[in-house]
């Protein structure tokens, strides 16, 4: 896996380049989104790592780089970083699609393992999303939610593939079988009415409408 990392922080860099390279990935750091876009117009990378503030400012350049990344670079991979929860951003980035999209707090990555795999998960086109983000974005569900016809349960379910958890994971977490999983799972895809195109595409599209919602 081929990853840019951009983030301001020298320790901070360094310590995430480190971990990354420990797991196997051949990583490209910055320190600023000039740099970053660069670097992404230059070569092939499976996943962009980005902080939401960069210099000069430490505004927003980070958020508009990835924007722009995802614009530009629909096949590359973005994971935010980040200390703050900035629903808008989270909307922007995930405006026309959750394929390829995470959104990670900085201050609540605890677990390695789970970080690479967060990683792993959105380089490969999937969604790693904090449940502090999930939580809020929960919280101002709409009065015309689409997701209105769906069981508490199956509330529950949703949430957690939108955290990114596989079937086994949600069975784990749930203290559920995967069978019953994979029976709340289906039910969420004919209540949201999700085109038959795929179990991982239906995924990615029943946590978009999660989203939006």
């Amino acid at each position: 896996m081929r990853v840019v990392l951009a983030e301001d922080s020298v320790l901070l860099r360094e310590g995430v380049a480190r971990i990354l390279g420990d797991a196997g990935a051949d990583v490209d750091q910055c320190g600023d989104a000039e740099q970053l876009l660069l670097k992404v117009r230059s070569y092939a990378f499976d996943v962009a790592i980005i902080d939401i503030r960069l210099p000069p400012t430490h505004n927003d350049e980070g958020l508009r780089a990835a924007l722009e990344i995802r614009a530009r670079h629909p096949s590359l991979g973005v994971l935010v970083l980040s200390q703050y929860v900035e629903l808008g951003l989270a909307m922007k980035l995930l405006a026309d699609s959750a394929e390829g999209v995470g959104y990670l707090l900085k201050d609540r990555v605890s677990d390695v393992k789970e970080f690479l795999a967060a990683v792993q998960r959105v380089a490969d086109g999937g969604s790693a999303l904090d449940p502090i983000i999930v939580s809020t974005l929960l919280s101002r569900r709409r009065s015309d939610d689409p997701l209105a016809v769906l069981t508490p349960r199956e509330h529950q379910v949703l949430r957690l593939m939108a955290e990114g958890s596989s079937n086994q994971g949600i069975a784990d977490r749930l203290v559920i079988t995967l069978r019953a999983v994979e029976k709340y799972v289906s039910s969420i895809f004919a209540k949201l009415g999700l085109p038959s195109s795929g179990t991982e595409s239906r995924r990615v599209l029943a946590v978009l409408a999660f989203l939006r919602s």
